[in-house]
C-alpha cells in the first residue's frame, strides 16, 4: 500500500488501536477519542466528521493479514517524528480511559512504543504522567 494518511488521521488510528486492542470499543473510549479529537491542539483544522471515516479505515486494516504491522507503517509514515512522543502519550490516555491496563493493551503500548522509536525514559514520563491524571481518589 502506497498511500499516506495525515498527522491528525495517525494520531487517530494510534488510539482506535488501543481502544480496539481487546476486540470491544467501549463508549467510555470513543467519547474519550472524540473529546480529544475536539479539543488537543494537535487536531486544530481537523474536520471532526472525517473521524468515523477515520475510524473504520483503522479497523478495515486491522483486519487485513498483517494489518498490525501495515497500521503501524502508515502512523510511522504520517507523523513527524517530533510527534511520536505524542502519538504514544495520546495512546496511553486510551489505555487509561476503563482504569485497568488490559495485557492487550499493556502489548499495544509496547508496540506503538517501538515502531514509532519512543525513548524509555519518555515513554515512562509519559506513562506516570497519564497514571496521575486517571488515578481515581
Amino acid at each position: 500500500m502506497t498511500e499516506r494518511i495525515s498527522a491528525q488521521d495517525a494520531l487517530i488510528w494510534v488510539m482506535v488501536c488501543v481502544a480496539a486492542a481487546d476486540g470491544n470499543m467501549t463508549d467510555a473510549e470513543l467519547h474519550t477519542i472524540g473529546e480529544i479529537v475536539k479539543t488537543l491542539p494537535a487536531f486544530k483544522g481537523y474536520d471532526v466528521n472525517r473521524l468515523p471515516d477515520s475510524a473504520r479505515a483503522c479497523g478495515a486494516m486491522l483486519h487485513a493479514p498483517k494489518g498490525m504491522e501495515e497500521v503501524m507503517r502508515m502512523i510511522g509514515g504520517g507523523l513527524p517524528v517530533e510527534a511520536h512522543d505524542t502519538a504514544y502519550a495520546l495512546a496511553c490516555e486510551l489505555a487509561a480511559v476503563d482504569a485497568k491496563l488490559e495485557i492487550y493493551e499493556a502489548r499495544l503500548l509496547q508496540i506503538v512504543r517501538g515502531g514509532l522509536k519512543v525513548d524509555r525514559l519518555t515513554a515512562v514520563a509519559i506513562e506516570r504522567a497519564v497514571q496521575a491524571r486517571y488515578r481515581r481518589i
